[in-house]
């Protein structure tokens, strides 16, 4: 008997592993070929230190209101103080984790203003923007209002206004620039480049890897970025700003970090000279800062040699637009193409993920339910089998709690893998223990088969004694074999090939 159950329970596990195979997409990331050639590790523009360095005036601040279609805005102006004659201006626009003048771009703002240029952080606009809708074309348009009330303010010339993308920013920055003379040049700081759903793709692909998660999970990675999320919405994630970028005839400074994971460093900064080249714009410059992160910070500190190189680039404008050397700075590395992403299969879109999960917990949840009316009616005779209520107990319990064990699992190591932590025992500990909870669910389903099978040899004897017992056998079968063929489908049995 034991035999019986360990060969079958086996045969279990290997099925739901290749079901959860095979029900695909696949996940194999295709290794970066192309390089970029960075000349020199001094970042300096044109070689040389800035003429009006960062400190060398003081700061004044005022808070200006910003007219959009259906809103106002307030932003933040910071001007330096005794700089004579009409400075340069730019506009900063926010990426994905920013939105408030007083908390965003704080140390870059006032250090350019330090340096003479006139510097505005206007509040993001949130009444048209959220997670699950949001708009980078109406975004633009928005942000060109701050760019519009820039160019009026007074000691600031109005053909020197420029603006400042970074991350989310980057998408939403060509779209103001393309093809529009106002703004006078753009900087690209931490650039996606790519469509969001391909940038998200990318990052959690590297995130994962970073902290050391079993390979069997990364196939989760299209399954859950490629699928269109529970209750519609986030067009935005196709978004392709490359159209815009290839209409884009101002001077272009693109800034990376090389120890930003999230972002296609490489690819990124190649796409940029790509579109340019198509723009017929030859006016760029690519910096790479050591070991500097998404916001070009290292220890939580922006490093003063970007500000500095900032500074230097929009002060010289338009002799530094092509200031040698065009590319400098740490050698970036980037392993694998941000490309595109397989969608799931029509079973498995978000809609239909939410609605599997909520029959099959609903459907467990029959024979309690069950249990406590015959309760309070006081009907105590049993309803299954006595060899029947253990494993199916077990199968059902354990098949719930599998699955949260597993978005718990998936929670924690994004936030180790948002954190750039590590730590092997959670890591692969608690993968294992996620596979071991499923391989005891298949064998309590295993044995309550067997039980089922043997019964009816030894005379008949069913498994269900009422009605009752039926609806709750049936239920919680059906949703445990739901269940575990979601576990299969996010890798949690253990393939034996």
């Amino acid at each position: 008997m034991r035999y019986r159950i360990a060969l079958s329970s086996a045969a279990a596990v290997v099925v739901l592993a290749l079901l959860g195979q095979v029900s695909g997409p696949d996940w194999d990331p295709v290794p970066l070929t192309r390089t970029i050639d960075v000349e020199t590790p001094d970042t300096r523009i044109g070689g040389v230190p800035p003429s009006d360095p960062v400190g060398t005036y003081e700061v004044a601040t005022s808070v200006v209101t910003v007219e959009l279609a259906g809103a106002d805005v307030e932003a933040m102006v910071r001007e330096p103080l005794g700089a004579g004659g009409d400075r340069p201006g730019l506009v900063f626009v926010h990426g994905a984790g920013t939105g408030q003048f007083d908390q965003a771009f704080v140390a870059q703002a006032e250090a350019l203003a330090s340096a003479g240029i006139v510097t505005m952080v206007p509040n993001k606009r949130l009444d048209t923007y959220s997670t699950r809708e949001r708009s980078y074309v109406a975004m633009a348009n928005d942000y060109l209002k701050s760019v519009e009330l820039l160019r009026e303010l007074p000691g600031v010339d109005p053909g020197r206004v420029g603006v400042y993308g970074e991350s989310e920013g980057a998408w939403i920055v060509p779209v103001m620039a393309a093809d529009n003379p106002s703004v006078a040049f753009v900087t690209l700081v931490a650039a996606p480049v790519v469509p969001p759903r391909q940038q998200a793709a990318f990052a959690v692909d590297s995130y994962l890897r970073a902290t050391g998660v079993p390979v069997e999970l990364l196939r989760a990675v299209p399954r859950m970025v490629g699928m269109d999320f529970p209750g519609g919405g986030f067009g935005y994630a196709d978004f392709d700003v490359q159209p815009f970028q290839q209409r884009l005839r101002q001077p272009v400074l693109v800034v990376y970090g090389t120890g930003d994971a999230a972002m296609p460093t490489v690819q990124g900064a190649l796409q940029v000279l790509d579109d340019l080249e198509v723009a017929g714009n030859d006016d760029w410059t690519v910096r790479y800062y050591e070991g500097a992160d998404h916001g070009i910070k290292v220890d939580r500190r922006l490093l003063p040699e970007f500000t500095r190189d900032l500074a230097t680039w929009v002060l010289g404008l338009p002799a530094t637009a092509d200031a040698p050397p065009r590319i400098a700075g740490a050698e970036p590395y980037q392993r694998f193409v941000a490309a595109p992403v397989e969608r799931p299969r029509w079973y498995a879109e978000g809609d239909l993920l939410v609605a599997g999960i909520v029959a099959a917990f609903g459907a467990l949840l029959v024979g309690p339910a069950l249990w406590v009316v015959r309760r309070v009616r006081r009907r105590r005779a049993p309803v299954l089998a006595p060899g029947v209520r253990a494993p199916l107990t077990v199968m059902a319990a354990g098949s719930a709690v599998t699955l949260v064990l597993l978005v718990v699992y998936l929670l924690v190591v994004a936030n180790l893998a948002q954190n750039y932590r590590t730590n092997p025992l959670v890591v692969q500990g608690g993968w294992l223990t996620l596979r071991l909870a499923g391989i005891a669910t298949v064998v309590a389903g295993v044995v309550l088969v067997y039980r089922i099978l043997d019964g009816r040899r030894r005379g008949g004897v069913p498994a269900a004694l009422s009605a009752a017992g039926e609806a709750t056998l049936s239920s919680a079968v059906g949703g445990s074999v739901m269940l575990l063929l979601l576990l299969a489908y996010w890798g949690v049995f253990p393939p034996f090939w």
